[in-house]
């Protein structure tokens, strides 16, 4: 299958549908996840177009694995989670449901089970005061 400029991530990374954003460069756009596995989940969407990791520029990987370990960095010493996971998946059997390729950040708290993979949505006002939090931090 080919890269489909249509899909959501693309339209967020051109503006043409709104979302909470932490931060965004040359490389990357990151952004709160609106349907969170945990409190603070985020996702770093390179802006280097692929379907996923199985078709992507190693260069653009190269250019993106700094920041993702800088957000991972920033979302737990902002959320005060215990660990973090990190989650990218690559087609529809392996869970991949919106296919650009991202990582998905995930503050894990002791004791606190994590949620599914597309999840509940969360609330928006708690979304904003997270992004501009995490922001804060980087």
């Amino acid at each position: 299958m080919s890269y489909d400029p249509s899909n959501i991530f693309a339209k967020i990374l051109r503006s043409e549908i709104p979302a909470h954003k932490v931060y965004e460069d040359e490389v990357a756009l990151v952004m709160m996840d609106i349907f969170p596995q945990s409190r603070g989940h985020v996702l770093v969407i390179p802006k280097a177009a692929s379907r996923n990791l199985l078709d992507a520029d190693p260069a653009a990987l190269l250019a993106v694995l700094p920041l993702v370990q800088k957000i991972a960095k920033a979302v737990k010493q902002t959320t005060g989670a215990d660990g973090i996971r990190l989650a990218q998946f690559n087609e529809a059997p392996a869970g991949q449901t919106v296919f650009h390729l991202h990582f998905h950040i995930i503050p894990v708290y002791e004791g606190v089970e994590v949620g599914g993979h597309g999840g509940p949505k969360a609330d928006d006002a708690e979304l904003a005061a997270l992004a501009k939090s995490i922001a804060a931090t980087l």
